[in-house]
C-alpha cells in the first residue's frame, strides 16, 4: 500500500540509524532530501540506490501537491532531513499535514533527534520538559522570553554556534544569572561537548573560545518557592 514514511536518520554518528529505517529506505520508490548531496553519503555508506528529490523549506509548500499525486498513482515515499527526525525543527510538518488532509497514510518511525540526548545529559528534571527549538530572532523574541522566565518545566532550545553567548546572556537577564542549564554541542560527534551549571558559569565558558557545530540548550525551569510549591502539591493531589 502507498504512504509516506517519516524516517529519521544519524544527527551526526552515522552508525544511529535503525535497521528498520535502512529497510525502508531501500523499499520506497522515492526519498525525499533536504539536501541531495548530504544524504547522498548515507545513502552511499548503506547501499541505499533510490532516486532523490530535493525536499526543502524553500519548495515544500509547493511541491506537496505533487508528492501527494505521486502517493495516489501509487508510489510509496520516504521523508529524510539532514540529520534527525523531519518535521521537528526541520521541513516535513507542512507534507505530513497535507497527505492526511488527503487521506494519505503516514508512518513515522522512532530514530534521532539531538534534543533528547541533551535533555537526559543534562542532568535537569526530565520528567515535564517543553520543546521551544529555535526562539524568535526579531518579532517577539523578547516577549517569548519573558512569557518563558515563569514556565515552571525544563526547557529546551536549539541555538546557532554564533549566536549561543548572546541567548545565553538574554536568559541570564531574564531567568537569573543563577538559573541552572547546560548546552550540548556536536552530539554524536568525536568532539561531543556537554557543559552543565549556572547560566553565569556557561556563559563564561563560551565566551572564552571559538564555538562550532549543532547546539542545544537545556535550561531548568523556574522554581516554586518552598511555602507555594507546599500548596502546589496539595492542589494537585486533591
Amino acid at each position: 500500500m502507498s504512504k509516506l514514511y517519516i524516517v529519521p536518520t544519524p544527527i551526526g554518528n552515522l552508525e544511529d540509524i535503525t535497521i528498520r529505517a535502512i529497510n525502508v529506505l531501500k523499499s520506497v520508490d522515492v526519498i525525499l532530501a533536504e539536501d541531495t548531496r548530504t544524504s547522498g553519503f548515507l545513502l552511499k555508506r548503506y547501499e541505499i540506490s533510490k532516486p532523490l528529490i530535493s525536499h526543502h523549506k524553500f519548495n515544500e509548500h509547493r511541491a506537496s501537491q505533487q508528492i501527494v499525486d505521486r502517493i495516489k498513482a501509487g508510489q510509496t515515499i520516504a521523508l529524510i532531513s539532514d540529520a534527525g527526525t523531519p518535521a521537528i525543527s526541520d521541513p516535513g510538518f507542512f507534507l505530513v499535514k497535507h497527505c492526511l488532509d488527503n487521506d494519505i497514510e503516514v508512518e513515522c518511525l522512532p530514530g534521532a533527534t539531538a534534543f533528547v540526548p541533551a535533555l537526559v545529559n543534562s542532568g535537569l528534571p526530565n520528567e515535564r520538559f517543553c520543546f521551544e527549538g529555535f526562539i524568535p530572532q526579531k518579532k517577539g523574541r523578547q516577549s517569548k522570553l519573558n512569557e518563558l522566565a515563569e514556565e515552571q518545566r525544563t526547557m529546551i532550545f536549539y541555538e546557532s554556534p554564533h549566536r549561543l553567548v548572546k541567548t545565553l546572556t538574554q536568559f541570564a537577564e531574564i531567568m537569573g544569572e543563577d538559573r541552572k542549564a547546560s548546552v550540548s554541542r556536536e552530539i554524536t560527534k568525536l568532539y561531543e561537548e556537554n557543559v552543565r551549571g549556572t547560566l553565569t558559569e556557561l556563559i563564561a565558558h563560551f565566551s572564552a573560545k571559538t564555538v562550532k557545530g549543532e547546539i542545544v540548550i537545556v535550561v531548568g525551569g523556574k522554581e516554586i518557592e518552598k511555602k507555594k510549591k507546599k500548596e502546589y502539591i496539595k492542589k494537585d493531589r486533591i
